[in-house]
């Protein structure tokens, strides 16, 4: 198969100024976002075979989707940001659905027996506890 250089440079272009458009830039931020993205869509994949829930096209039609309305949603936060003149709303939803992503993971690999380190567990689950708005239901103290 040969490809064609100058078509692309053209495509690598048109991704790039999309990719910039959405989201301002792809830092190490969006980076670390979308590869949680991928292992927690591995590791619900490899959950559902371990304990024998088997895989569902259906399923894995929404958690793809979810990921997209995630992604959306971070690039909406984005030109909020341009709109505002700050640069808040793009880096809260992105941590917030990143600290989602890794709640996932490590639920994903409890269902498969997997250990996670105790420091890894205990941050996740300050994440899972600040999501949840705390014991005392997110009232402060």
């Amino acid at each position: 198969m040969n490809i064609n250089p100058a078509m692309f440079s053209m495509f690598c272009a048109t991704t790039g100024a999309i990719i910039t458009f959405a989201f301002g830039g792809w830092n190490q931020l969006m980076v670390l976002f979308t590869v949680a993205m991928a292992v927690d869509y591995v590791t619900g994949v490899a959950a559902a075979i371990k304990t024998g829930q088997g895989l569902s096209s259906k399923a894995g039609f929404w958690g793809l989707t979810r990921k997209a309305l995630m992604l959306m949603v971070i690039s909406l936060a984005h030109h909020m940001d341009l709109l505002m003149g700050t640069e808040i709303m793009k880096g809260a939803a992105t941590y917030f659905y990143l600290s989602n992503e890794l709640i996932s993971i490590t639920e994903n690999c409890s269902r498969m027996g997997l250990p996670l380190p105790p420091k890894l567990k205990n941050f996740f689950a300050l994440l899972k506890d600040k999501e949840s708005g705390g014991k005392d239901g997110g009232k402060d103290r």
